[in-house]
């Protein structure tokens, strides 16, 4: 089987683990601030605060602003459900926004519609698959509008557009850790941010309320019991040690597909200008001849022994929304279209340009009179 995905672990990163777990010092000590710290380094903020997963980070972030019953926040209608899941939790009600159908993210046109309609609390943008949302134009009608933006960079831990890292355009910026991710520590996630208040409030609310400067056990909050353990912190340290070599990886892998897809109707991902994608998924486009559709090509691949899947999930058409916000198709064309075409291939650290030519030959070969050539 030619695996979607297999995380990039080695003796190091086992050793980082084995180390911790000796030591009997097992929860939040000095490897999650060991983490917190080379985390801040690399993205290029102030303050980093490790949790539990990235739908915690999502979830305590808008916590953080005070989002509540009430408020409205623009999110992408294209994503992970969670995105989406947390603005629920809290209360408060998602303004669903299209996506720009070249790169997969909030499109700012979509955004500055519907921000002319409604009064929103937060922006909740979205880089998907690893490729930067427009943030210059998002960033700029939200401070016309004057309203904090929290990225979701879930996939994009190194991304960057115009030489400025994902995580450092909102005021908050949250990453994942999951499997599926370039690093890892299972499951597990992070906030980057500058601004201390929301740093130290953040840091009360993953631990019980608890007030982190305190000299003596103070609860300031309810808070939730959110933390990152000591040995999954120091598996994400070493992990971290080695994102660059992950990422270039990635890219060159994913440079292959583009090349081995030309002579295809594929489209294949893109990214905006002077932006670095790095690659969480390989998600391209299969055509619009496509028959009899997206389904029947994963189902062909799997009997080829080649792991494949959908892109993500158009939330406001999943079940619960749907019924909450009485959506339907044609209310996000550009979502619709994305949400019943993307495919993602296998891609990962270690593939080999063997499994990739035999992914694309399978696609190509497979799927005769499903795919049109160009």
């Amino acid at each position: 089987m030619i695996r979607l995905t297999i995380p990039s672990v080695d003796e190091n990163d086992l050793e980082a683990v084995r180390r911790v777990l000796i030591s009997g010092y097992l929860v939040q000590g000095r490897e999650v601030a060991a983490l917190e710290e080379a985390i801040g380094n690399y993205v290029g903020t102030r303050f980093a605060v490790v949790v539990a997963n990235c739908t915690a980070a999502l979830h305590l972030s808008l916590l953080a602003l005070k989002v509540g019953p009430g408020d409205l926040v623009a999110v992408t209608a294209y994503s992970w459900p969670a995105t989406a899941n947390v603005i629920a939790l809290c209360g408060a009600e998602p303004l669903f926004v299209d996506i720009d159908p070249t790169t997969f993210n909030m499109s700012p046109d979509a955004l500055e519609e519907a921000l002319r309609k409604a009064s929103v609390k937060a922006i909740l943008p979205v880089h998907a698959f690893g490729g930067m949302a427009d943030m210059p134009r998002i960033a700029e009608i939200a401070s016309i509008y004057g309203v904090p933006i929290v990225e979701d960079a879930a996939c994009a831990l190194g991304a960057a557009l115009a030489g400025r890292k994902a995580g450092t355009w909102g005021i908050m910026g949250c990453f994942s850790f999951h499997p599926r991710k370039a690093i890892t520590t299972g499951e597990g996630g992070v906030i980057t941010t500058n601004d201390e208040a929301l740093a130290r409030e953040l840091r009360a609310l993953r631990n019980h309320g608890l007030d982190p400067d305190s000299p003596s056990p103070d609860f300031i909050l309810p808070g939730y019991n959110l933390r990152m353990t000591e040995f999954q912190a120091a598996l994400g340290s070493s992990q971290l040690e080695r994102i660059e070599r992950i990422i270039a990886a990635r890219r060159k892998a994913a440079a292959r597909y583009d090349s081995l897809l030309t002579g295809t109707s594929l489209q294949v991902p893109r990214a905006l200008k002077n932006a670095r994608h790095v690659y969480q998924s390989y998600v391209a486009l299969l055509p619009n001849c496509t028959d009899p559709g997206r389904d029947r090509v994963i189902g062909v691949l799997k009997s080829r022994g080649i792991e494949t899947t959908i892109g993500t999930h158009h939330i406001p058409l999943t079940t619960w929304f749907r019924a909450r916000g009485g959506f339907r198709s044609g209310d996000f064309p550009n979502a619709d279209d994305v949400m019943a075409r993307a495919l993602a291939l296998p891609l990962y650290e270690s593939i080999t340009e063997e499994d990739q030519s035999e992914v694309v030959s399978a696609l190509r070969s497979e799927t005769d009179g499903v795919l049109c050539d160009s």
